[in-house]
Order: C-alpha cells, then structure tokens, then sequence
C-alpha cells in the first residue's frame, strides 16, 4: 500500500474542493509542508506521499496529501522513526481505517437485517388466530388416579 487514500464513492462534483482534491503543485506543497520539493520526490518514489498526477506526470497536492507530509517529516524528525518504519506505519494506519469502514458498513447491515426480522416476527405474530387457546404443558406425576363410574341408585 502507498500513502494513498481510497478513492471517494457516491457523488461528486468536479467542482466541489475537499480535502482530497488534488489542486497544489509541488512548490506549493513543499512551502506549505515546510519540506524541499526533493524530500517530496523522494518520499513519492518511496510510496510515502503519493500524490495524484496530471496529464502531463506534474504532481498535484491535495489538503490530505500535505498533512500527510507533515506527519512523515514529524515521525521522522521528532521520533526518529526511519522512512522504512513510516511507511508501515501509513500502511497500518490505512488499514485500520479500511477495517473501521468496513466494520461500519457490517454494522449497518446487521442493524438493518434485525429491524427486518423484528418486523416480520410482528408480521407473524399479527397473523395468529385468536380464536385458539395457548397449550400449557401438563406436569407430569406418578400418581395413579383410579375412575369408578357412579352407580346408578334405583327407585
């Protein structure tokens, strides 16, 4: 896995500016980053930054893409995490997210198939007949209960 996000699902206006657009060039990004454009060339041919290109292979940044080079250089400058150890680190860190998604989307669609199983157990149950009597079980003993039919008494 490189620093990459995942790609954005649903809708989406070619106009609309998030934080994954992709808008700065690499001067930009290195000034905004604090970093030299050669760190960044260096860390997008480790896989560390990746960052979306034009038609032309120019670099472009995204908002992402520059925090995301921000938490390499203070990993590495701060914590003197090598870029080896970095770069696992992002992929780790990608994967959670991927699994929290995931989890998230698990966790809708068991919410949703036991909204429809308490929906049609109501359905079941509105469909009983009325008219019949619930069977409780009888306890069983070992008493033995002899029947004598009465006599009939003459006159």
């Amino acid at each position: 896995m490189d620093g990459r996000r995942p790609p954005r699902r649903g809708g989406f206006s070619p106009y609309e500016l998030t934080e994954d657009t992709p808008v700065y060039v690499i001067s930009v990004a290195a000034q905004l980053s604090g970093l030299h454009p050669q760190t960044l060339r260096q860390y997008d041919r480790l896989g560390l930054v990746s960052p979306d290109r034009t038609a032309g292979r120019g670099r472009r940044y995204s908002a992402r893409d520059i925090e995301l080079l921000r938490q390499v250089q203070q990993l590495s400058q701060d914590e003197g995490i090598n870029l080896a150890g970095i770069k696992r680190i992002i992929e780790l860190e990608n994967q959670v997210a991927a699994l929290q998604a995931r989890l998230a989307e698990m966790q809708d669609a068991l919410d949703g198939a036991a909204t429809a199983m308490r929906q049609r157990e109501a359905a079941v149950h509105a469909s009983y007949r009325r008219d019949l009597v619930p069977y409780q079980e009888v306890q069983q003993t070992s008493a033995l209960v002899v029947w004598r039919p009465k006599r009939q008494q003459s006159d």
